[in-house]
C-alpha cells in the first residue's frame, strides 16, 4: 500500500535536513548577502538618526546568518550605537544555532539578543504594547503566515517614522513560480506553508497602498541530484522543491515523472557545464512608514 503524501514541515528534523542541503547547493546566502552590500546601507541611512538605542527585529531569524550580516551594516552606519536586536524564530534548533554563532562573533559588544521561540502569529498574540522598531526584516518567512496582508499590516504598525520593513523572498522570475503555479495543487496541502512569491506580496501591497520598492536579484540552486535515481541528496532536494517529506517514495508515480520533467524545462532551470541549476531568484522588498 503506498504512503500518503504529507508536508515536509510535518517532520521538522527531515525539513532542517533539507533547508540545510539546499543552502549548501544553492547561491541563497550569496545572493542576499549581495542585497544586503548593494541595498541595505541606503536602506538603513536614516533609521537610526539622532537615537542613542536602534531597535531591529527579524521576524523568522532562522540561524542568524543574514541577521548577523544586516547587524554589521548598520553598526558601520552608526558606530558604537547600541543595538536592540530581538528574534522570532519558532525553531528551537536554529535559535541555537543562531546563539553559537554570535558567540563566536566578535564586535558584537554593543548589541543586545533576546530571542522568542515562537511565530510571528504567536508574537502578535502575546504582545499587548506594540513597540516601535526602526528596522523590521522578514527573509524567506512568508510561506508560513495564514493571512500574509494582515502580517505584513501588522508589523508595518509597528515601524517608527523613519523604519523600515524589509522583506527578502522568492522572485515573480523563479523556477519557484512555474514549479508551484503548475503543480502545488498537487501537493500536500498545509496551513503552515503556502507558496508565494515576490509577485503575489508585490499585488498584495499594492492593492494595501503601501510604499515600497523593489529589487531582483539572480540565483540559482544545483539539483543536478535530483535527476539521479536513488540519490539521497537528490530525494532531500525533491522534498525541499516540492514542500513534501519523502515525495520520491509516497508522490503518485505520475506525478514524480511531470515534476522531475518540469525541473529541467527551461522556465525552471538552466543546463550548464553538465549540471542543472534551477533558477531561486531573489526580490529585495523595501516598505516604507
Amino acid at each position: 500500500m503506498a504512503l500518503p503524501m504529507r508536508s515536509l514541515v510535518t517532520d521538522p528534523a527531515r525539513y532542517l535536513q533539507c533547508f540545510r542541503l539546499f543552502l549548501e547547493n544553492s547561491t541563497e546566502h550569496q545572493c542576499m548577502q549581495e542585497l544586503v552590500e548593494r541595498q541595505l546601507p541606503a536602506v538603513v541611512a536614516s533609521i537610526g538618526n539622532g537615537k542613542s538605542t536602534i531597535n531591529i527585529l527579524s521576524v523568522g531569524g532562522g540561524a542568524g546568518e543574514m541577521d548577523l550580516q544586516i547587524l554589521s551594516k548598520v553598526q558601520a552606519r552608526y558606530p558604537g550605537v547600541t543595538i536592540n536586536n530581538e528574534v522570532i524564530e519558532p525553531s528551537a534548533g536554529q535559535i541555537m544555532k543562531y546563539k553559537e554563532s554570535v558567540a563566536e562573533t566578535s564586535k558584537l559588544k554593543n548589541v543586545k539578543f533576546t530571542w522568542h521561540e515562537e511565530t510571528a502569529y504567536e508574537y502578535e498574540s502575546r504582545m499587548k504594547k506594540c513597540k516601535k522598531w526602526d528596522l523590521i526584516h522578514m527573509i524567506q518567512m512568508l510561506y508560513y503566515v495564514e493571512d500574509i496582508l494582515a502580517t505584513i499590516r501588522y508589523f508595518h504598525s509597528l515601524l517608527e517614522a523613519q523604519g523600515k520593513l524589509l522583506i527578502i523572498h522568492s522572485s515573480g522570475t523563479s523556477g519557484w513560480e512555474t514549479l508551484w503555479k503548475k503543480y502545488g495543487p498537487s501537493f500536500p496541502r498545509d496551513a503552515l506553508c503556502v507558496y508565494v512569491s515576490s509577485a503575489d506580496i508585490k499585488r498584495i501591497l499594492d492593492s494595501a497602498g503601501l510604499k515600497y520598492q523593489l529589487h531582483d536579484l539572480p540565483s540559482h540552486l544545483d539539483i543536478t541530484s535530483c535527476f539521479i535515481e536513488g540519490n539521497k541528496d537528490g530525494e532531500l532536494l525533491l522534498d525541499f522543491l516540492t514542500a513534501t517529506c519523502e515525495f520520491s517514495k509516497t508522490a503518485p508515480p505520475e506525478l514524480k515523472h511531470q515534476v522531475i520533467e518540469e525541473l529541467r524545462k527551461p522556465e525552471c532551470s538552466e543546463e550548464k557545464d553538465g549540471k542543472v541549476l534551477f533558477r531561486n531568484n531573489l526580490s529585495l522588498i523595501v516598505i516604507e512608514p
